[in-house]
């Protein structure tokens, strides 16, 4: 996916591609996550389908569930989609940095070797 240590620096056009891509894959990620934990809401604690946008929106960006719930399933949903969310959110960050990080590495290298 990313060139060898050894081979030159991509084209910014390549470059603005894999940044698109990363942002549509870290896009995806987070529409999944927020759709499962809208159906968990909806399901388990029978929240309207704008309560549980809400609530699983508010967990997935670390903020907290607004309603109260209900049932001791609905807690448990809530606990587990908590820790789930946190690790989403560390995976997209790094779905999503992951090309900046690889091109400024890359070019950092090559300005090392091009010292020797």
């Amino acid at each position: 996916m990313y060139e060898h240590r050894g081979q030159p620096l991509v084209s910014r056009h390549v470059f603005a591609g894999r940044i698109a891509r990363s942002l549509g894959i870290g896009g995806v990620i987070i529409a999944v996550s927020l759709l499962a934990g809208m159906l968990g809401y909806r399901w388990i604690e029978a929240m309207s389908w704008i309560d549980a946008f809400a609530n699983a929106a508010m967990i997935l960006s670390g903020m907290g569930p607004l309603a109260p719930l209900k049932t001791d399933a609905g807690k448990l949903f809530a606990g587990v989609y908590a820790i789930y969310s946190g690790l989403a959110v560390i995976l997209v960050a790094g779905v999503m940095f992951a090309p900046v990080v690889h091109r400024f590495l890359h070019k950092f290298h090559l300005d090392t070797e091009s010292r020797k």
